[in-house]
């Protein structure tokens, strides 16, 4: 009972209290103070202040005026002033509050000051530090966190405790945590450093950044129970730094290796450092043993860097590579490569050679309209024949460089282009160099154009004209002529051609679009180059005069073309809904007069008395303009056939897909009516298709509609005189097919096969990085990085060329005929292993290419891999295991050997 009189004495305390609330909220209200200043008048002092003349009537006139509702603000009469006050705050308090859930419940020990939590996805939060486990256990007294697994009834894990601290991110036993020191000890942890996994039999945290591992392992591979690891007693992990061992050994599949160090450095920074670049071990049967590619990389600055590589021989022999690399965001990019060879074989012979490579690239935002690049890749020729152990680079014959600079002028009809290039085949040695080259272009203008436009333009305002000018110098010789840059001086040559071309755009006239057009074309020489024949000494004689040269021409042409349809359509039953047929017939009319009959002449060429005609602007580098006069019919019609099939794949009515049978089938010719012999041009015919999407399929030729003699010359007679239905003799023509076919999911991807012959990034020229210069190694040893989700895959082209040549003799003609066949094949033997072929075939000659087969064994974390090159002028196996971990990838077993034919 008098338990029962306390409670209603404690309920009608609360009730007093909140009616005291209510009156002193409804009187503050009633003099003017809204509900949003009620705190201030609860923690603040008031002191009265003298109020103004006339205060109590003004204020009763504002109350008896104006709406209790619309009233603002406190009375001015009153000043605030707020007291300030400190407290010291506990010794065990943490720095920052603690957020907790538990799945299943809590338990709290008030007197031992303890939480406990429970459940699956049990989880505590304070600053960066997140724990999650199945059982939690809090002590404020020490500030200690401890987290255990759990196990069900069977004993199977329910949940690991997880732990996660910025980086640091581990899966254990069990977890001891304190929240205020940061310090903390776990048993059974597994956890990840980058590319590195840690299992550690205890590990100590004693810093954000440092962490101790009694009994570690550490490895690549993501299992529980991974199949290799380098096993230590004790390990120091530095966050983003470097873990450092004592004594290590590896181990694989839980069995150690008796191959111990006594202590181990491990970088596990990220970005740019400056270090060591571990060598590989390799033989060459020629140079002897090699240690490859020993170098340096060094950090010079934000902007540059450097790689410094060098390979050393047992027979004396020496490699040495230079690359700095630059790179200024948004505004260039770029890097240069020096190569040094000195080789020496068996015989104490050898080579010294050079390769120099850059590469250079803008940004167009920093300078718009500007713009400047350059590929450089020049060297002694006997370079890439001497390059060790690199069957595709020994191949390449052809080296090419270019250096341009470009401008667009803002709002101004012209550019302006300048460049240097420079070709070079290492076979014949022969050189050609041009520089400079200057191309200057004013866009079209149309003169007649009023500056204000009212309605649509007059026919003649549509005139336009345009300038294109190219000047250009070169130079071609041999490197075995002595020095180089006086065989170029002696060589070097200039020239320029300027091109006026007129355009009229016409609207279209019913069916046809008419094109009328004039041309004016000049050509400066800088010398002339004329052939005698000698009959004293039976050979033609040169002459070559220099000064300054020009030559000019002119064309009058108006063309037209229009599009013709044909559709043929089939019964509703049949698969086939229809076949849609397009001819682009076209034909113009062009007149071109004889301007340069002075510079062509005719002279004897041999002992058989044959007669040729030459210009004196043969050897110029424009060339010269087309003798005689023209004045006739350019024609020709190109067709595209399509089929509309039913899609199997669509249920619908009315579904259907277009097939293309023939993309393209052009035959093209001309006639000049001004010409005394030989009248009709040559027919040029075309073809490409891509039947089903499957087999790509390209052909052309070369025939020309007039008889031969005896000795295979034509002769002013059409071949239609004899055969009406002949079109007449090939001259030439080349035929190109390709295919591929492949099982599995088609968004998978075949490995490139591609060889990566320059370690430079094509796009942005910059040297390629640790991760591109892996996709090039993938790229070079297809076998090592199989895509087994593809069971198997086919690839087949080839190629046919046929040339009618001078058979030697000068009695008349023979055909040279060139086939070549490439194909490529992968096939899963298992879903673990691999094997796959690439080569080539040269029908002609009867002779194999370099012929390529590997063999694949995926292992999870390692891959093994055996390339055999057993065929062809340079032959090769090679056996590797290595981890697929681009961290380790150096680490690996590798056995290479090469063999050449000399």
């Amino acid at each position: 009972m008098n338990q029962l009189n306390k409670g209603k004495a404690k309920y009608s305390s609360v009730w007093v209290l909140a009616l005291l609330v209510l009156s002193v909220t409804l009187y503050y209200n009633a003099v003017g103070y809204q509900r949003f200043y009620f705190h201030s008048f609860l923690t603040a002092d008031t002191v009265p202040v003298r109020p103004a003349a006339g205060g109590d009537s003004a204020r009763k006139a504002n109350e008896s005026s104006e709406p209790l509702a619309i009233r603002k603000g406190p009375d001015t009469t009153i000043v605030v002033k707020t007291d300030t006050f400190g407290f010291r705050s506990s010794r065990d308090s943490l720095d920052a509050p603690v957020t907790y859930h538990a799945d299943d419940s809590m338990v709290m020990d008030i007197p031992a000051k303890k939480i406990l939590l429970y459940g699956k996805e049990t989880r505590v939060n304070y600053l960066d530090n997140k724990l999650v486990s199945p059982r939690i256990e809090f002590d404020q007294r020490t500030n200690l966190v401890k987290a255990y697994l759990i196990k069900d009834s069977n004993g199977n894990v329910i949940n690991f405790p997880k732990f996660n601290q910025a980086d640091f991110k581990t899966q254990s036993d069990s977890i001891w945590f304190n929240m205020k020191t940061g310090k903390g000890l776990t048993k059974g942890t597994y956890m990840q450093q980058g590319e590195i996994f840690v299992i550690g039999e205890r590990i100590k945290k004693v810093d954000a950044n440092t962490f101790y591992a009694l009994r570690g392992k550490f490895t690549t591979c993501n299992l529980d129970t991974p199949h290799f690891a380098f096993v230590s007693k004790k390990i120091k992990f530095i966050n983003k730094k470097m873990a450092i061992t004592g004594p290590v050994h590896p181990e694989f599949e839980d069995v150690p290796i008796p191959v111990v160090l006594p202590f181990g450095i491990y970088p596990l920074s990220q970005g740019r450092h400056s270090g060591i670049l571990a060598p590989t071990f390799n033989a060459n049967e020629q140079l002897g043993l090699a240690l490859d590619g020993l170098g340096y990389y060094k950090v010079l600055n934000d902007k540059w860097d450097v790689i410094l590589r060098g390979t050393l021989y047992s027979y004396g022999g020496w490699t040495a590579n230079i690359s700095p690399r630059y790179f200024k965001r948004y505004k260039y990019q770029g890097n240069l490569a020096l190569d040094i060879q000195h080789l020496r074989d068996l015989d104490k012979s050898g080579a010294r050679n050079f390769n120099i490579r850059w590469a250079h690239s803008s940004d167009m935002k920093a300078r718009p309209g500007v713009s400047f690049n350059a590929s450089v890749n020049a060297g002694s020729s006997g370079f890439n024949s001497s390059v060790p152990n690199s069957p595709q680079r020994n191949f390449q014959n052809i080296l090419n460089s270019s250096i341009t600079y470009s401008k667009i002028w803002k709002d101004k009809p012209f550019n302006v282009n300048i460049s240097a290039n420079h070709n070079q085949n290492t076979n014949t040695k022969q050189y050609n160099i041009n520089l400079p080259g200057v191309t200057f272009n004013v866009n079209t203008l149309y003169p007649f154009r009023r500056k204000e436009v009212i309605g649509s333009y007059k026919w003649y305002e549509n005139i336009g004209i345009a300038l294109n000018t190219d000047v250009r110098a070169l130079s071609s010789f041999y490197d075995t002529l002595g020095s180089f840059l006086k065989t170029f001086a002696d060589n070097y040559k200039w020239g320029a051609s300027h091109g006026v071309p007129l355009t009229l755009s016409l609207p279209p006239l019913g069916y046809f679009q008419l094109s009328p057009q004039v041309s004016y074309t000049e050509k400066w020489y800088h010398e002339k180059f004329r052939l005698n024949w000698n009959p004293v000494d039976r050979k033609l004689d040169t002459a070559v005069s220099r000064g300054f040269y020009t030559a000019r021409e002119m064309n009058f042409g108006l063309g037209a073309s229009t599009r013709i349809f044909g559709l043929f359509t089939f019964g509703k039953k049949s698969p086939v809904k229809a076949v849609r047929h397009e001819i682009r017939p076209q034909v113009s009319v062009s007149y071109k007069p004889d301007m340069n009959a002075r510079s062509w002449y005719s002279t004897q060429v041999d002992t058989f008395g044959n007669i040729r005609s030459f210009s004196v602007y043969d050897r110029s580098v424009f060339g010269a303009f087309g003798a005689g006069k023209f004045g006739g019919l350019s024609f020709g019609i190109d067709n595209n056939l399509q089929m509309k099939v039913r899609n199997r794949k669509d249920t619908s009515a009315d579904a259907v897909k277009k097939v293309t049978l023939i993309d393209g089938f052009s035959i093209t010719s001309s006639y000049n009516f001004l010409e005394k012999a030989f009248k009709l041009a040559p027919f040029r015919i075309d073809m490409r298709t891509n039947l089903f999407d499957k087999i790509s399929i390209s052909a052309n030729a070369v025939v020309v509609p007039y008889l031969t003699d005896s000795r295979g010359e034509f002769i002013d007679k059409l071949i239609w005189n004899k055969k009406i239905l002949a079109l007449g003799k090939m001259t030439s023509g080349s035929i190109a097919m390709q295919t591929s076919f492949r099982g599995g999911d088609k968004s998978e991807k075949l490995p490139n096969t591609t060889p990566a012959l320059n370690q430079v990034n094509p796009v942005t020229g910059m040297p390629l990085d640790e991760y591109q210069q892996e996709a090039a190694y993938i790229r070079n040893n297809p076998g090592e990085f199989a895509n087994f989700n593809i069971p198997w895959s086919i690839s087949m082209s080839y190629s046919f060329n046929y040339n009618r040549i001078p058979n030697g003799l000068g009695t008349g003609y023979k055909g040279s005929i060139t086939q070549n066949v490439t194909w490529a094949g992968t096939l899963n033997l298992t879903p673990k292993w691999q094997i796959g072929i690439n080569g080539s075939y040269d029908i002609s000659n009867k002779d194999l290419g370099l012929i390529s087969m590997y063999l694949t064994r995926e292992m999870h974390c390692w891959q093994m891999a055996i390339n055999v090159s057993p065929v062809g002028k340079y032959r090769s196996f090679n056996i590797s295991i290595s981890p697929k971990s681009g961290l380790l990838r150096d680490l690996r077993i590798n056995r290479t050997r090469f063999f050449y034919d000399l």
